[in-house]
């Protein structure tokens, strides 16, 4: 007789390749204000029912929601000496609290995300309707423990129009003793009325030596690799572990520093160069490369965003265009599986048009 199959989990659209998961993932790096933020707030036992942890992805917003999640749930009394003495939001990993959460066993906390759509191999790209009737479900009951009820929704800025609406009469009208964790790489774009009632917890980018740090703590590759490539790869991360990470993957450090060649070039273009990027990136083995273009592309952008700013709003106009529209192609490509070539090639032809409109 052979041996019964084993059945494979499918990954998690909420982790970046064979990193641990978030809520397995005990320590935070950086972001001590956020923390006592979310700690303060708490104790003094007037904590909003919704906040949206805002910023880059891959900074550790998922990191300290989870982590707030485990200290909620673990700890639901406010008033308690766990709490009251408590300086930052740590639950040992032995707490019953902790180790439910890590099995995703907790009765009293959904985690709403993208999930796997079996018949394509691929995460749906958006969250779908059956996770936000999870979450309306989840509040058609009393907290199973009889302390709080936690939403984790990683990510909100992948909700389609009925989710947030859904969302929406949930927050406006919040359970007792309800907490939603909202997380986004773009605050900007949520609804407004979701964000009007909402705390909003935005996190600064990464210091190097967190990033350093965190990617030690990360495991096989990041783990192993060299101080060298460690530091150079923090140092282009742009504050973000996950950007840092992608960069040690294969020959993403060589790809960035190409990519900046070709971005430093801007609004003049070397179009031989170019094709030959959109060659090397049409396969269907180059996925984490074309994420890796996308993320030093939107690290330039954001750079060059964030100098325009003061004092010049006119030049902010055409960056921001470029950057939806890039965005937007690049999820219009990867839900129906186009080939990646035109995108690399009227992205440069657009940023080289946004370069040139943008300059003084």
């Amino acid at each position: 007789m052979k041996p019964p199959r084993e059945i494979e989990s499918p990954p998690e659209s909420d982790r970046f390749m064979d990193a641990p998961h978030p809520r397995m993932t005990q320590e935070l790096f950086g972001h001590q204000e956020a923390q006592s933020t979310l700690l303060e707030a708490y104790r003094s036992k007037r904590l909003p029912h919704a906040w949206i942890i805002g910023g880059l992805e891959g900074v550790g917003k998922a990191t300290l929601a989870w982590r707030f999640a485990r200290f909620v749930l673990a700890y639901p009394d406010p008033s308690s000496p766990e709490v009251q003495s408590a300086t930052d939001l740590s639950v040992p990993a032995s707490h019953p609290a902790a180790r439910r959460i890590a099995a995703l066993s907790h009765g009293d906390l959904l985690l709403a995300r993208r999930e796997w759509d079996s018949k394509t191999k691929r995460h749906f790209t958006e969250i779908r309707a059956p996770e936000i009737r999870r979450i309306i479900e989840l509040f058609r009951h009393s907290a199973g423990e009889g302390g709080w009820r936690v939403v984790i929704l990683d990510c909100v800025d992948d909700l389609n129009r009925f989710g947030a609406n859904a969302l929406l009469k949930m927050i406006e009208e919040p359970p007792s003793k309800s907490l939603f964790l909202l997380i986004s790489h773009r605050p900007a774009h949520i609804l407004p009325t979701i964000r009007s009632r909402s705390r909003m917890l935005h996190l600064m980018p990464l210091a190097a030596p967190d990033i350093v740090r965190a990617m030690r703590r990360g495991g096989e590759p990041w783990s192993s690799a060299s101080d060298q490539d460690l530091a150079a790869a923090a140092e282009r991360g742009q504050g973000s572990v996950r950007s840092a990470m992608r960069l040690l993957e294969g020959k993403g450090l060589v790809l960035s520093r190409r990519l900046e060649g070709l971005l430093a070039r801007l609004p003049d273009v070397d179009w031989s160069a170019v094709h030959d990027l959109a060659d090397t990136l049409g396969g269907r083995e180059a996925a984490d490369d074309f994420e890796t273009t996308l993320a030093t592309v939107f690290d330039w952008l954001d750079t060059r965003v964030r100098a325009a700013a003061p004092g010049h709003p006119s030049r902010l106009a055409p960056l921001a265009e470029v950057w939806e529209k890039i965005a937007a192609s690049a999820r219009e490509t990867e839900a129906f599986n186009l080939d990646r070539r035109p995108l690399i090639l009227s992205m440069f032809s657009d940023l080289a048009a946004a370069a040139r409109a943008a300059r003084p």
